[in-house]
C-alpha cells in the first residue's frame, strides 16, 4: 500500500491519457483509475496504466460495486480486483452509495437507494463484506439523484452518516453532488457539509454540471467546474485539511490546457484552504 497522496488529481481517462502523460503540470499530484477499465485487460490500456504508474501515485474508484445493490458481487471479479488493487498499491478503494442494476441487468447509472433503516443496514453489510473481500479500507461516495426511490425516513446527510457509522467506513465526499442535490431538492449545501463526519473523509471530488432549460441541474462530468462548487470545495477543505481532491472529467473533453487551468485554480484553492505551503 502506498502513502496517501494529497492535493489535486485527475481521472486517468483514455481520452486525455496521452496529454496527462506528456504534460508539465506540477500542480497535478496523483491520478484516479477505474479498475473496470484494466482488470483482465491488456493492450493499450495496460500500456498506458504502466506509464501512469511510473509518473504518479494512483487511487482506485469503482463503478460497478454500488453498495446498495441486491445482487451478490461476482466472486471471480472480486478476486481479480483484489489482486489489481494490491498491484497498484492504492491506499483505499472507493465505490458508490447506490445501486446500478438488478437480476443481472446493468443500467450503467448510479441510482439512489431509499433513505431508510433497511437500506442503511443492507448497504453497511455490503461495505463490510467488500472490505473483507478486498483487504482494504472502503470509502463510499455520496451520489447525485433526481427523485426519491421511496418515501424517506431520514434526510440524505442523515442517511449517509448512518451508513458510515454502521459500516465503520470512509467517505469520498463529492461536493458537486452535494451542490446538485441541494439545488434540485431545495436544501443548503453548506449545512449538508457541516453534518458530514470529517474524520471519515479520505477524498473529495469536484466536477461540472449541466443546467437544463427547465432549471434542473444534471451531474454530467462533462462541463467546467462552476464557481459555486469551487466555493463549496474551499469551505469543505477548511474543515478536512489536506487530502486528495479529484477533478472529474469523463466526457466532452476540452483542450487539455483548459483542464490544466482548472487544476491550477483548484491547487490555489487547496493551498489557501489547507494552509499548505
Amino acid at each position: 500500500m502506498h502513502d496517501m497522496p494529497n492535493g489535486i488529481g485527475l481521472g486517468f481517462r483514455i481520452g486525455i491519457a496521452d496529454a496527462i502523460l506528456s504534460c508539465d503540470l506540477p500542480e497535478l499530484r496523483w491520478l484516479e483509475v477505474h479498475p473496470e477499465n484494466y482488470v483482465a485487460r491488456g493492450g493499450r490500456f495496460a500500456h498506458l496504466l504502466s506509464q501512469a504508474r511510473e509518473r504518479y501515485p494512483l487511487i482506485t474508484h469503482g463503478l460497478t460495486l454500488g453498495v446498495g445493490a441486491i445482487d451478490p458481487p461476482d466472486a471471480e471479479y472480486l478476486q481479480a480486483l483484489r489482486a489489481f488493487l494490491a498491484e497498484i498499491g492504492t491506499p483505499f478503494h472507493s465505490e458508490h452509495l447506490c445501486f446500478s442494476g438488478s437480476e443481472g441487468a446493468m443500467l450503467h447509472d448510479l441510482l439512489p437507494v431509499p433513505f431508510n433503516e433497511e437500506a442503511v443496514l443492507h448497504s453497511a453489510g455490503r461495505i463490510r463484506a467488500l472490505r473483507d473481500a478486498l483487504g482494504l479500507p472502503i470509502a463510499i461516495e455520496n451520489v447525485s439523484y433526481y427523485a426519491d426511490p421511496a418515501p424517506p425516513e431520514m434526510t440524505e446527510p442523515e442517511f449517509v452518516c448512518r451508513v458510515l457509522q454502521e459500516a465503520d467506513a470512509k467517505l469520498l465526499l463529492d461536493v458537486n453532488n452535494v451542490w446538485v442535490n441541494a439545488y434540485n431538492h431545495g436544501f443548503d449545501a453548506r449545512t449538508y457539509i457541516d453534518q458530514m463526519p470529517m474524520e471519515r473523509v479520505v477524498q473529495i471530488h469536484v466536477a461540472g454540471h449541466f443546467t437544463r432549460d427547465d432549471g434542473l441541474i444534471i451531474d454530467t462530468h462533462g462541463e467546467a467546474v462552476r464557481d459555486e462548487v469551487y466555493e463549496l470545495l474551499e469551505y469543505t477543505l477548511e474543515k478536512t485539511g489536506p487530502m486528495p481532491v479529484l477533478l472529474e472529467r469523463d466526457q466532452n473533453f476540452p483542450p487539455f490546457e483548459e483542464l490544466a487551468a482548472e487544476v491550477r485554480r483548484l491547487d490555489t484553492i487547496y493551498r489557501r484552504a489547507t494552509g499548505e505551503a
